[in-house]
């Protein structure tokens, strides 16, 4: 069995999942990969069935209906940890993470408890329309400023976790929920004085189809930036 279990979520992601699914098996082909499908209309699910057929190393789950994207992340953690993976990488689905670079990230977790893809250190670039683009960077900003945090990325979900160095932490400690589940995790692990550092990435605008952040989750980060301040 790999080593590595490689995580997705999608929903609607029809237009992007066979290409992203080749993808990674072309520049990794030893690694697991698992896809959890919150019963998306547009058939995604079926997609991913057929392309199990042809890659034996992808793990499809598919879920009654929305569930979140936090829910996900938490199954896939405890499915890594269950199945003694040693290393788990986290992306999105709709090609705005590049699986290009999931090789360095397995190389890079050899030394490290975790990591993360920034789009804001030196040599990263961020390609989200415009006014995405603007709410991420103030986001991240006021993260980085507000917690104290040496760190130029919270909210990218292309990350890796060293399960084996990681053996305090577990996704069932992060209370947050939507997307200020990716912020509470790096706070998180950054406490606990874990050995992380941030890798640059070049994030694309989706390949097709539009974003699926509600626009409550700008609310939602502040107000669990402001939880997790006073409650170390």
């Amino acid at each position: 069995m790999s080593k590595t279990l490689i995580f997705t979520a999608t929903y609607n992601e029809a237009d992007n999942i066979k290409k992203l699914v080749d993808l990674i098996f072309k520049y990794s082909p030893k690694v697991n990969l698992l896809v959890i499908d919150d019963n998306s209309p547009d058939f995604t699910f079926e997609l991913l069935k057929e392309l199990k057929k042809k890659y034996k190393n992808l793990i499809i789950k598919k879920r009654p209906k929305k569930l979140g994207l936090d829910s996900a992340h938490k199954y896939a953690f405890k499915y890594a940890k269950i199945k003694s993976y040693k290393k788990l990488i986290t992306m999105d689905a709709d090609l705005s993470h590049d699986p290009k670079v999931i090789p360095k990230i397995v190389k890079l977790l050899n030394e490290n408890a975790f990591v993360i893809g920034s789009r804001y250190m030196p040599g990263g670039k961020n390609k989200m329309s415009p006014l995405r683009l603007l709410l991420s960077i103030v986001g991240n900003k006021f993260i980085k400023n507000f917690i104290g945090s040496d760190g130029t990325e919270f909210t990218s979900s292309f990350r890796g976790f060293n399960l084996k160095k990681l053996k305090n932490f577990h996704f069932k400690k992060i209370d947050s929920k939507g997307y200020s589940f990716f912020m509470e995790t790096v706070i998180k692990i950054n406490m606990m004085g874990h050995k992380s550092c941030e890798f640059p990435i070049n994030f694309k605008n989706r390949g097709f189809g539009g974003s699926k952040i509600p626009k409550i989750e700008i609310f939602r980060t502040f107000v669990n930036v402001l939880r997790l301040k006073f409650s170390y």
